[in-house]
C-alpha cells in the first residue's frame, strides 16, 4: 500500500497481505493516527476502497472526504504512479542487492530512503 501526501509528496509504504477493506482501513488507521487525517482521500477505483469498512473512517474523521481516481487514467494520480514506479525500483534493486525474494522486508529499508 502506498499512501502520499500531495501536498508534501511524502510517502508511506505498508506491505499489506491482503486487499480486503478491512486490512487497508486498518493501515490508514495507523497512518492517520500517525500523521493526522487528510481532508480528502483520494484512492483508485479498487474495490477495497469502496467498501463501507473504509466509508467508516468518516466516523472518525468527519470532515474526510474520500474520492475515487477516474478509472484507468493514471495521469490523474501522476504523482503516485511515479512514487509507485520508484518504489517498485528500488526495492527490486534491495531484493537484488540483498539476494532474497522477500520483499516485504525490504519496504522499511526503502521507506527510509
Amino acid at each position: 500500500m502506498v499512501y502520499q501526501d500531495h501536498l508534501t509528496k511524502f510517502v508511506v509504504i505498508k506491505p499489506l497481505k491482503t486487499k480486503t477493506a478491512e486490512e487497508v482501513a486498518y493501515n490508514l488507521i495507523d497512518i492517520f493516527t500517525l500523521l493526522g487525517a487528510p481532508s480528502i482521500l483520494q484512492s483508485d477505483n479498487g474495490r477495497e476502497f469502496s467498501n463501507q469498512i473504509v466509508c467508516n473512517l468518516k466516523n472518525y474523521w468527519p470532515n474526510l472526504k474520500i474520492v475515487h481516481g477516474k478509472l484507468r487514467h493514471s495521469q490523474s494520480q501522476g504523482s503516485v504512479e511515479r512514487a509507485n514506479q520508484d518504489i517498485q525500483n528500488m526495492l527490486m534493486t534491495w531484493m537484488r542487492d540483498n539476494n532474497t525474494s522477500k520483499w516485504s522486508e525490504g519496504l522499511k529499508f526503502i521507506q527510509l530512503i
